[in-house]
């Protein structure tokens, strides 16, 4: 308790000193930047009294040295925030930049789609970076954007009440590989929430948000028991055709080698928190969504349900196992060349960028956007999504990619 008062005294000091008038700021900015200013001062920050200087320092005092103007942090949010920052830094929203920067192939994008914010770099910006990391975007030219708070609380009005509205999360949580707002939205869950919001149910009904399960009571340590990948160490010891497939999975991944035994990616993953590693990792985050779940349903419904998923995930890995085991046997043949990036004679997981030819890049597609969906779309009561959008999709993935093999198989044999 002592600490935590002599930090708080510490972070109004320093408030105290770098405030500035607002108005010496205003009065520029509202002729250049008449919306920035508009949602400053419809924000708790304004009504408290913190001006500009607070999170952009006083350095910058006229057009001639904009460059002067501090670019905030999510530490620079900290110096108030101090818990919701501790919550944050241990969640995997924090990892997003450590994660983007994991994936092998991640170099070989344009820097306008990964640091400049237009591609993996729009979302995954959220992500906590060193100072040398923000000192080099900002040379490159993307110094803007990476205070990771604000990819929920906009600035310059970072409303607690726009944060917690299930669209906050839309942006990110869409498309490709990250359909959980189709998923969410289209359930009855999201259903409910929409029409709740719109006026059409009461205030008083339960509609649970993005942020209902994910951050419980304004937590902002958002993880789940499955992770981004869905795949976990200890392997299932009771059922020996899934310990098999994840095997396989994991040794794609380039999590694991040839022999099972762990691999120096092992230690990215650990980094980028993208998986549960631990048999009490998993065990704690699938208790407190049982915990989550049972403010509207009974504890049994809810085991029962997110056991439905597991059982979803275990569908999944046996599809897309089978599918990794196709194109290894044909490295294994010599009927494809192994990729010299990948050090093990499997297809790699992780590097969907630089997909050498159409049966890799059909493996790819069903595991970061099938597979992905079939788990999601069960843990998210989405039937749709489960079953057409993903699992269905597989079974095609599947039977493509073996009909691919056999053709250069038969190619192979003349």
């Amino acid at each position: 308790m002592k600490k935590y008062a002599v930090t708080l005294s510490a972070a109004l000091g320093f408030v105290l000193w770098t405030t500035v008038n607002a108005a010496d700021c205003v009065g520029c900015h509202k002729a250049t930047q008449p919306n920035l200013v508009a949602d400053w001062s419809s924000s708790k920050h304004s009504q408290n009294g913190i001006g500009c200087g607070v999170c952009h320092g006083t350095e910058h005092d006229g057009a001639d040295n904009s460059d002067k103007a501090r670019l905030p942090t999510a530490e620079t949010c900290g110096m108030c925030h101090q818990q919701r920052l501790a919550e944050f830094t241990k969640g995997k929203h924090a990892a997003a930049w450590a994660a983007m920067q994991a994936m092998p192939t991640t170099h070989m994008l344009p820097m306008e789609l990964t640091q400049g914010q237009k591609g993996c770099g729009g979302c995954h910006k959220l992500g906590l970076k060193s100072p040398a990391a923000l000192k080099e975007l900002k040379r490159h030219g993307s110094g803007y954007g990476n205070a990771s708070c604000d990819a929920c609380h906009t600035r310059h009005a970072f409303s607690k009440v726009e944060a917690q509205q299930p669209q906050a999360c839309q942006t990110c949580h869409m498309g490709f590989d990250h359909p959980q707002w189709e998923m969410y939205s289209s359930s009855k869950h999201g259903v409910r929430a929409l029409l709740k919001q719109s006026g059409v149910l009461p205030a008083s009904v339960a509609a649970p948000t993005c942020q209902t399960c994910h951050m419980p009571d304004g937590d902002h340590e958002v993880r789940t028991a499955w992770g981004f990948l869905a795949v976990r160490l200890p392997l299932p010891e009771d059922d020996a055709q899934w310990k098999n497939d994840q095997t396989t999975i994991l040794q794609a991944l380039g999590v694991l080698d040839p022999e099972g035994k762990p691999t120096p990616r092992l230690e990215i993953v650990k980094t980028a928190d993208v998986a549960r590693l631990t048999q009490e990792d998993f065990d704690r985050e699938r208790n407190k969504m049982i915990e989550i779940c049972g403010r509207c349903h009974s504890r049994q419904f809810a085991t029962a349900e997110l056991q439905k998923g597991d059982a979803m995930v275990r569908q999944a890995d046996r599809l897309l196992a089978q599918a990794i085991r196709v194109i290894a046997a044909l490295y294994a043949d010599g009927i494809l060349d192994k990729p010299e990036s990948y050090g093990y004679a499997f297809p790699d997981l992780l590097a969907f960028h630089d997909a050498p030819r159409p049966i890799e890049q059909r493996l790819f597609v069903m595991h970061l956007q099938h597979r992905m969906r079939t788990f999601q779309g069960a843990f998210h009561a989405n039937p749709d999504y489960a079953l057409w959008y993903g699992w269905s999709e597989m079974v095609r993935d599947l039977s493509e990619i073996e009909e691919m093999a056999q053709s250069m198989r038969a190619r192979e044999s003349k």
